[in-house]
């Protein structure tokens, strides 16, 4: 099921989602219906925030490249969903990646963000299994910005100097519209 979506301005986005102490029943259709909400949406990673929940906890589902033989073309093949609860960065790479990001919650916005390329975390998935795993470039940005959610920053936050500066007027007249 689709759920509604949290925009910016939006109080529950600045809160840090709360430990999720036992998987319940609850919380499995929370996964369930947060897929269905990043899909509908088009998204690659949700996090509970993001549907007015206040978790620690997202999903991800982050499209693999894949060269096509034919035309030599770069395409996109579904990725795998993953789900993240109590997720925490334990190492971070030195070296660093500047991409444009976009949210769901904050429509047709886009700003350069310096990330880590390799990251380590831990996590427990649904079955309340401990994760350790490696990302490295888009998992691993997708992974930062949703564990950014669940710890109340918005990417927006870690756009830097200039470009920052620019995007205010955007944010504002969002902000204007999304109150509406």
């Amino acid at each position: 099921m689709e759920l509604p979506l949290a925009y910016y301005g939006d109080p529950v986005l600045r809160k840090k989602g709360e430990q999720i102490t036992e998987i319940t029943e609850e919380i499995r259709q929370l996964a369930k219906d947060m897929v269905d909400t990043m899909r509908a949406n088009n998204g690659i990673g949700l996090a509970a925030p993001q549907v007015h929940k206040s978790l620690a906890m997202f999903v991800t589902e982050v499209p693999i490249p894949n060269q096509n033989e034919e035309t030599g073309e770069n395409e996109w093949l579904p990725g795998t969903v993953k789900v993240f609860i109590n997720p925490k960065v334990v190492d971070y790479s030195d070296e660093q990646w500047t991409n444009d990001e976009g949210c769901l919650s904050i429509p047709e916005v886009f700003g350069a963000v310096a990330r880590p390329v390799a990251i380590k975390i831990q996590a427990k998935d649904l079955d309340g299994n401990d994760i350790e795993a490696e990302f490295t470039w888009l998992d691993a940005r997708c992974f930062l910005h949703e564990n950014d959610h669940v710890n109340g920053v918005l990417f927006i936050d870690r756009v830097q100097g200039k470009e920052r500066t620019e995007l205010e007027p955007q944010l504002r007249s969002l902000k204007k519209k999304l109150k509406k």
